[in-house]
């Protein structure tokens, strides 16, 4: 009997770890930390396309209407730090109170917007779910969230086409560094 007892008690000690390794794997991801990955892709690629266009770049435009290198940066690191405000029920500012316009300035403004926005993605679920004021409608701050990293995924896109009417590789097409 005590044999029985022992292989039981040993069979259910090897078997806990594993079975709880196997329901960790196979739980659904956090929704935060899903969002706040693409997040990351993106925003890393608008900064690196930042670092990589020459600033003697920085003014231009494909059409006339349409923002120049520069002002997306400053626009994106604006937005950024709104939507960020929002994800965090903090006071926003305007998504174009980014002003600067030299290389070092925007790089150095998309890098500070980064850094405010690891705040607001480190959020927890049940933090991100708190209900919030975007642009006049009710929404979760996690609403808020994906809205920044769709609309730096929609930037990203202009970056491309611009630097590609450059002859510049966009950063998801460099080799990984």
């Amino acid at each position: 009997m005590r044999f029985h007892s022992f292989v039981l008690v040993l069979a259910a000690a090897v078997a806990t770890p594993a079975l709880a390794q196997s329901t960790a794997m196979n739980s659904a991801p956090s929704p935060t930390a899903d969002i706040r990955i693409h997040w990351q892709m993106m925003s890393g690629y608008v900064i690196r396309s930042a670092m990589d266009v020459p600033e003697d770049k920085y003014a231009f435009r494909p059409t006339p209407g349409v923002r120049s290198f520069g002002e997306l940066f400053a626009h994106v690191a604006g937005a950024q730090s709104m939507f960020c405000a929002m994800a965090l029920g903090e006071k926003t500012r305007s998504e174009e109170s980014v002003t600067v316009r030299t290389k070092a300035d925007l790089v150095a403004a998309l890098q500070q917007s980064n850094e405010y926005c690891e705040r607001a993605y480190a959020q927890t679920d049940l933090a991100a779910s708190a209900s919030i004021d975007v642009f006049g409608t009710p929404h979760s701050r996690l609403y808020a969230l994906m809205m920044n990293a769709t609309h730096d995924a929609e930037h990203y896109g202009n970056l491309i086409t611009y630097m590609r009417m450059n002859g510049l590789v966009p950063p998801s097409s460099q080799p990984t560094r």
